[in-house]
């Protein structure tokens, strides 16, 4: 595999320094804000990438309720986005999921 990503669970802001240090430039996340009380919300952790200076995007859906347009979603972002990359839900399932859907349909960038 040429993609140099990373697939997790759930982060949290504080986690995000961290995570630059290390060498990530971007942050995918796929877990809809909501689904368990405490979880830290995709903004928290977006201004949190910011500050570190990564990119961030939010593809979120239910674990059950993954579509072509999110697929066609994150593709299309992850084409694009720098690398080293790290994706995360809540246990990194859905994210796996999205990614070898995406590499399924041949919508990603070698």
């Amino acid at each position: 595999m040429s993609h140099q990503i990373s697939i997790t669970g759930q982060i949290t802001p504080d986690q995000v320094p961290m995570i630059a240090e290390n060498g990530f430039k971007t942050i995918i996340n796929n877990r809809p804000d909501g689904e368990e009380p405490n979880q830290p919300t995709s903004a928290e952790i977006e201004a949190a990438a910011k500050k570190a200076g990564l990119a961030y995007k939010e593809v979120s859906f239910a674990g059950s309720e993954l579509n072509q347009n999110h697929v066609e979603e994150f593709a299309d972002f992850f084409n694009q986005a720098e690398q080293p990359m790290l994706i995360f839900c809540r246990t990194g399932n859905r994210s796996t999921g999205i990614y070898e859907a995406a590499k399924r349909m041949d919508l990603l960038d070698d």
